[in-house]
């Protein structure tokens, strides 16, 4: 295997495995549901991608061997992972799960007046 790929491999699982600790850290340290939950679905994301694109050069660089798991695998974390956490936020937001005292915008409270009234929210009209 060429030193130049070797490089690019422990690029992208160093990196990744960066990304999923400040994720870790991040789900600890931040104060309320919905910070906690976007640190876990950005960063958690972009990590386990790295190290899967870290494998699949890994093995198709050293054995030839081309791996469509890894892609699949790639495909639905990046697909699934960030739709899961916006609803995992809505469902917290509906529960009447509060934000933190220093968030400084609430967009969806707005939608959730409308939604209450039976407005439409894109001519200000009744349904």
């Amino acid at each position: 295997m060429t030193e130049i790929i070797k490089v690019f491999v422990g690029i992208f699982v160093g990196l990744g495995a960066f990304l999923c600790m400040v994720t870790a850290l991040g789900i600890i340290r931040l104060p309320d549901v919905y910070t906690r939950n976007h640190a876990a679905s950005k960063g958690s994301t972009l990590g386990i991608m790295f190290i899967l694109i870290g494998a699949f050069l890994f093995f198709y660089v050293k054995e030839g061997h081309y791996n469509s798991r890894l892609l699949l695998g790639i495909v639905f974390i990046f697909i699934t992972s960030p739709v899961a956490g916006h609803l995992i936020s809505r469902a917290a937001y509906h529960t009447g799960v509060p934000l933190w005292k220093k968030s400084v915008l609430d967009e969806l409270k707005d939608k959730e007046k409308h939604e209450k009234h039976g407005l439409d929210r894109s001519n200000g009209e009744g349904k």
